[in-house]
């Protein structure tokens, strides 16, 4: 691996282990609840997270130049919540852009099975085709739009190892039950995505567990942080998750104290 590619991923994925906080919600959604004003959501949770998932407009408009987080950029777009097909998506950036962000990675979506199919994939190789001589990672998201019932091992390993062949560094996909075959089938690292906010953090703290110990490097979570009626003891439990091997046990006792303190 060439030294800046290892470079821009050993600062995302540090010690192996990484905690992305996507706040590129709006891309599709607008202003969704709790991300009106990205910018000040994601302040007091910066220092838990490891890389911010975020479109190039609210990354100019909404977040400081100064911050030190290495940036994921979501580079895929052009549907909407009040469109006919979420998958129907193009890429809505270019590698000048890229560069000038200082991107230390990019992400884009991919709809295996649907109309779109070849379209999304071959976004995804046509962009590690440009994006791979500047050593810059690709990330492929497996997303499945409003088709929540294609989240099972079978559909989300043949995804992930799809998005893998074509060249992605790192494949972001939904937690399932049997996950270790996605993994295991998916030759490249695997983070967790959040998916649908959970009723109770519990919930949230016992998927990404199971996740990370079938073979997942880390999460790409965001809703059920940012989304928390306590998002920092949330994001302070699930890096204990991550990065210091703590149980659903130990999680709970960390939440349950940062939540006092704030």
């Amino acid at each position: 691996m060439e030294w800046g590619m290892e470079n821009r991923l050993n600062r995302l994925i540090p010690g192996g282990k990484c905690f992305f906080m996507p706040i590129d919600h709006g891309y599709f959604q607008g202003p969704t609840s709790c991300l009106e004003k990205p910018g000040e959501t994601v302040k007091p949770l910066l220092s838990y997270c490891d890389g911010l998932f975020v479109t190039r407009g609210v990354l100019r408009s909404a977040i400081c130049p100064t911050c030190d987080k290495p940036i994921i950029l979501r580079v895929s777009g052009g549907t909407s919540m009040a469109g006919k097909d979420l998958a129907n998506e193009i890429i809505t950036t270019s590698i000048d852009e890229i560069l000038r962000l200082n991107a230390s990675a990019v992400g884009t979506s991919v709809f295996v099975g649907s109309d779109f199919e070849k379209q999304t994939l071959g976004n995804l190789a046509n962009l590690v085709n440009v994006c791979e001589p500047y050593a810059i990672p690709v990330m492929a998201v497996t997303a499945v739009g409003k088709e929540l019932d294609k989240r099972d091992a079978r559909y989300l390993g043949l995804a992930s190892r799809i998005c893998a062949e074509l060249g992605a560094r790192i494949v972001k996909t939904y937690w399932c039950e049997d996950f270790e075959k996605v993994v295991s089938g998916c030759p490249v690292p695997v983070v967790i995505a959040g998916g649908p906010k959970c009723e109770t953090e519990k919930e949230v703290f016992d998927f990404v567990s199971d996740g990370m110990k079938k073979g997942a490097i880390g999460v790409n979570l965001g809703r059920n942080v940012w989304q928390s009626p306590y998002p920092v003891a949330m994001a302070a439990s699930l890096r204990a998750i991550i990065h210091d091997n703590a149980s659903v046990k130990k999680a709970q006792e960390v939440f349950n104290e940062v939540k006092r303190k704030k």
